[in-house]
């Protein structure tokens, strides 16, 4: 019951102060899970305030799969220029390559299905498998880690080491 009471004050409290930002505004659910695809390569090692325009500009040139697989790899990344590491651009090209020819134009939902495709680890695999598809994932990063040391009294250094964390994490997504 003190599971759900903190969920539903997080939620409540994300609804009122959430930001207002491009990949999230309401669209088809082809387009939302394809913005959330971008959007999360670009969010890997970068700050949103710094994605937001280059989001902006690639989705104008960029507006689905089928363009981003067959876009000119010079003009990608002339794009993708100024939000550095160029590999998550590389591979964001890969998987939808990926997603064309072995998941029939769709994004996958499965999180292991997710994993496999190139540039995605576990971090953005629970982010997008949790705001594509709504599933009860936690994305665990720095915040989230520090959230949960805190929601669980975690103090020892047992018990706040990452491994420790992901089995607490696991526990939760259960409930």
């Amino acid at each position: 019951m003190k599971d759900l009471i903190i969920t539903n004050k997080i939620l409540n409290w994300y609804d009122i102060h959430k930001r207002s930002l491009p990949w999230r505004k309401k669209t088809s659910l082809k387009k939302k899970q394809y913005y959330t695809l971008v959007s999360e390569f670009m969010l890997q090692q970068t700050q949103v305030k710094t994605v937001t325009p280059y989001f902006n500009r690639f989705i104008k040139n960029i507006p689905d799969l089928e363009t981003l697989a067959n876009y000119n790899n010079q003009k990608l990344i002339k794009l993708w220029e100024g939000l550095g590491y160029y590999s998550r651009v590389k591979n964001l090209k890969k998987a939808a390559k990926v997603i064309i020819n072995d998941f029939n134009k769709k994004l996958p939902s499965k999180f292991l299905e997710l994993k496999s495709l190139p540039g995605i680890g576990d971090y953005t695999a629970s982010a997008i498998s949790a705001i594509a598809f709504n599933k009860p994932l936690i994305p665990l990063d720095g915040n989230v880690e520090r959230v949960l040391k805190r929601y669980l009294n975690l103090k020892k250094e047992k018990q706040i080491q990452k491994e420790n964390l992901i089995e607490k994490k696991k526990f939760l997504e259960r409930l």
